[in-house]
């Protein structure tokens, strides 16, 4: 729609241009949708701006380039209110001429966006092993409507769907499946594995032998043992098309490519706290490295 408002700002200028001269020939009117229908379709707001320049009143100076408007087939009404906004009402016509050219348009007559981005749009998150829930809800509808937008709009759009797979609860729950003789290969879904967890969980908590060996366990992981890396693999894929299953449903448009781990920053972690600690973002505290932000703190 920002044709219309073209239209109107070359016949307020070339007003404006009749009435004060070539001086005021490229001067923006400041031509805006109106926010009440009642006052018009579109104002135009560039008197005040003008007064100083002039020496002349807000409202007269509209007045006058309202009254250089020349007979259209765009404007039907224009009318000066308040201080000096000039209230322009476009004919039935020329809307009907813009109803049918968005019927016709696969766009609805959006235009693509001038300044064109990449923009990230992080999604909901889910965890593996875990059934998602309502809360991952919000932020899939959210992130999904504002990724589709945006790629109507022209921009590049990068979608980050950063999977929770990693950290001490997979050494519970892996070795958790390793005392139970967890088949790889069977035929398992997230509810399983969702029970699984909340069993490891009691385990890890009452069961100071098997929380030794879960802490060992994400070691083994965190090191690349093939056997525990085997059982890791076979969780996140079970969880994933879960996951997918959920996004098909509800119509999401997030693709293999856009599913991240937590695990994929993994090896850049090193270089990060490097780095932060040479800029003293960083600091060594009780033997961790922490950052303390002094707003928070």
């Amino acid at each position: 729609m920002n044709h219309v408002l073209e239209d109107i700002t070359l016949i307020v200028q070339k007003s404006i241009t009749e009435v004060f001269g070539k001086d005021f020939a490229n001067t923006d009117p400041v031509v805006r949708f109106s926010g009440d229908q009642k006052f018009g379709d579109v104002q135009a707001n560039f008197a005040m701006q003008f007064a100083k320049k002039l020496g002349k009143a807000p409202r007269d100076i509209a007045q006058a380039v309202c009254a250089a408007i020349p007979p259209n087939a765009i404007i039907a009404k224009a009318d000066v209110a308040g201080p000096g906004f000039i209230n322009i009402t476009l004919t039935d016509a020329y809307i009907g001429k813009l109803a049918s050219a968005i019927l016709d348009d696969a766009r609805c007559g959006i235009s693509y966006s001038k300044d064109r981005d990449i923009i990230a749009i992080d999604y909901s998150a889910p965890n593996v092993a875990k059934e998602m829930h309502i809360g991952h809800l919000r932020s899939t509808i959210i992130g999904d409507a504002l990724a589709r937008i945006l790629e109507f709009l022209g921009h590049t759009v990068l979608k980050r769907n950063h999977l929770g797979d990693w950290g001490t609860q997979f050494g519970m729950l892996i070795e958790n499946l390793i005392d139970k003789q967890w088949d790889l290969e069977g035929d398992h879904s997230i509810g399983d594995l969702n029970v699984l967890y909340q069993e490891a969980k009691r385990r890890f908590d009452a069961d100071p032998d098997f929380a030794e060996r879960a802490r060992k366990r994400v070691v083994l992981l965190q090191s690349g043992d093939p056997v525990t890396v085997a059982f890791w693999k076979a969780l996140i894929e079970e969880s994933k098309r879960h996951f997918k299953h959920i996004y098909t449903m509800l119509g999401v448009s997030l693709e293999e490519k856009d599913y991240y781990g937590e695990s994929f920053y993994n090896d850049m972690l090193p270089d990060v706290v490097k780095e932060l600690l040479e800029k003293g973002i960083a600091v060594y505290s009780n033997g961790a490295v922490c950052v303390f932000i002094e707003e928070v703190a």
